[in-house]
């Protein structure tokens, strides 16, 4: 009897021995994997310990960890404590890999792991992924960016829709944009999107939903290939976890991914040089083309406006119009360009026009020549030109035209007649008064020009010296002037302030034409990236460019969202003080 309590006692020393040891312990998902496949790792142990030091990975691509978990638990009276961390690896080359040791400190002791040796095979077709939050949230969520047009010619738009795919088994909370691409080979444009909207769809075959959450359109200014730069995304998702709350419901996770659309690279090509006129300004798309006159009917010095428009789809920025030409005898002042463009997912559609003010000089018959416009048309591959029709003006009233003086386009000589009656009006016989005899040196007309040089000289050195100082004021004149020109260009958006419209077409357009007069930038160098490097290369500081940039894009933003009569007032202020703090640095 004693001996079997001697047994007994002995068994439960060494239970009690066995169950204070220290156990750590690496294991792994799996020991064969494919290059494409995860592997998940864990190093637990059944004592809290300190300094826990990973092994080097050699061969591998953490790509998820270390994530902690500790559990406590007591059965029969008896309890039990377990932790572990978790790495998830990816394999970087094909071949006999090593998970090394890790090493942990408990009560001053160190403690390793044994080596785990994987082997690392071809890419498998369907690969198993680890529960790790972060990996679900990276195989659940997808940026995409669909190019309508991969080999697009010169000047053709193409359209780039930024799609993220998320799956049923997550859900996305919020949103930002850490890296917007920089279309520098590109004219673009964002097309606003008033509202976001889930949509049902599909990715890579599976059932997704998806949000269309950017949409730009783009007209290449080069040929060759050219590449779209990718969107980064960061997005807070929701993924559900292993771990579940006291009525079982699955417990989720909020982890911050950063999601990229891949780079696109397009291959444009260059317009063909068959059949290329010798007029072509590089309109590309399908357009109509016409010149109308206000009137064809009127009297010397009256005006009337000439209007020279092009309307249809296509790249109607990108392209001069061609230069209307009139008889010597029609005086004809710079034309203003205005613009009625809208930009959709089909590209830019509306109309251009120059607007010519005529004033005839003289009476007669004067013909305006009629114009070619040539495109290249998409359709069809070919160029084709528009002939406007010759219009022909009747000035009925004022001076006789002389001899040529429509200038070569037409003929209209008249003789001059002669009444004898022309010279009447010069008088032969005189009708002369002697004047009356007064004493001239005491009269008030002597000293007053006696008196008049003293009081005047003080004057003129008065004002010569106030000029003076005016012309030596460098810094305040150039205020003046840059005050005077900001106002010049922004009078047209001033006239139709409330005109929420109108107003912005003719603030953006302002701005348009100030760095033409100003800068010579034509309007086919008009996007962001062009005028941020004209800017700076002037010698314009960073703050004053970013805030330029920023009225354009208000211009283009103000097309599809609503603005009040204060904001409109803010932009046109904000413009002024822009246009002339840049003629200032300029």
């Amino acid at each position: 009897m004693k001996l079997k309590i001697l047994f007994i006692s002995l068994f439960l020393f060494t239970a009690n021995l066995l169950q204070a040891q220290v156990r750590f312990e690496a294991n792994v998902s799996k020991e064969r994997l494919g290059i494409n496949e995860r592997l998940r790792v864990d190093f637990e142990m059944n004592q809290d310990g300190d300094n826990f030091r990973p092994p080097s990975f050699n061969g591998f691509r953490i790509i998820g960890g270390p994530n902690q978990s500790v559990s406590r638990s007591i059965v029969n009276g008896k309890g039990s404590y377990s932790k572990t961390y978790t790495y998830f690896l990816q394999p970087e080359s094909r071949g006999n890999l090593t998970i090394g040791q890790a090493e942990i400190e408990v009560d001053d002791k160190i403690y390793k792991t044994s080596p785990i040796d994987i082997e690392v095979t071809a890419a498998v077709e369907e690969s198993e992924s680890g529960s790790n939050t972060d990996i679900v949230a990276s195989e659940n969520l997808h940026l995409v960016a669909e190019v309508s047009n991969g080999n697009p010619y010169l000047n053709e738009a193409i359209t780039v829709v930024y799609k993220l795919y998320v799956s049923p088994s997550i859900s996305v909370s919020n949103w930002s944009v850490i890296d917007d691409p920089k279309f520098s080979d590109f004219w673009s444009q964002n097309i606003d999107i008033r509202q976001l909207r889930a949509e049902n769809g599909e990715y890579k075959g599976q059932p997704y939903r998806y949000v269309v959450l950017r949409k730009t359109v783009l007209y290449p200014q080069k040929t060759g290939e050219l590449d779209i730069e990718p969107l980064a995304l960061s997005v807070s998702v929701d993924v559900p976890s292993e771990r579940r709350d006291i009525f079982g419901s699955r417990i989720y996770r909020t982890v911050q991914k950063t999601v990229a659309a891949g780079s696109r690279t397009i291959d444009v090509k260059p317009l063909p040089l068959e059949g290329k006129p010798a007029d072509f300004t590089g309109a590309v798309g399908d357009f109509d083309f016409e010149v109308t006159t206000s009137k064809k009917t009127l009297d010397a010095s009256e005006s009337l406006q000439a209007t020279v428009e092009v309307r249809g789809n296509g790249n109607l920025k990108l392209f001069e119009l061609p230069d209307l030409s009139v008889p010597a005898s029609l005086e004809i002042y710079e034309p203003e360009r205005s613009e009625n463009v809208n930009t959709t997912l089909n590209g830019m559609q509306g109309s251009i026009s120059k607007n010519y003010t005529i004033v005839p000089t003289r009476k007669g018959k004067y013909p305006v020549p009629a114009l070619d416009f040539s495109y290249f048309d998409l359709d069809s591959e070919t160029y084709k030109t528009i002939t406007s029709e010759e219009i022909l003006l009747e000035v009925e009233e004022g001076p006789v035209a002389a001899t040529g003086s429509s200038g070569g386009f037409s003929s209209n000589k008249q003789a001059v007649a002669s009444s004898g009656e022309q010279f009447r009006y010069i008088k032969l016989n005189t009708d002369l008064r002697p004047i009356e005899q007064q004493e001239f040196f005491k009269s008030v007309s002597f000293w007053g020009m006696v008196l008049l040089p003293a009081l005047i000289i003080p004057l003129v050195i008065l004002f010569g010296k106030k000029r003076e100082a005016i012309a030596s004021d460098e810094v305040g004149n150039r205020r003046k002037r840059a005050d005077r020109l900001a106002r010049k260009y922004l009078s047209e958006a001033k006239k139709n302030l409330g005109d929420q419209a109108v107003f912005y077409v003719a603030l953006e357009k302002a701005m348009h034409n100030y760095l033409k007069a100003k800068l010579h930038i034509q309007t086919s160098e008009m996007s962001k990236d062009r005028i941020k490097e004209v800017l700076a290369s002037r010698g314009v500081d960073e703050s004053t460019i970013k805030e330029f940039i920023s009225l354009l894009e208000s211009c283009e933003f103000a097309r599809y969202t609503p603005a009040s009569s204060v904001t409109m007032k803010q932009d046109y202020e904000k413009a002024a003080a822009v246009i002339s703090t840049l003629d200032k640095q300029i």
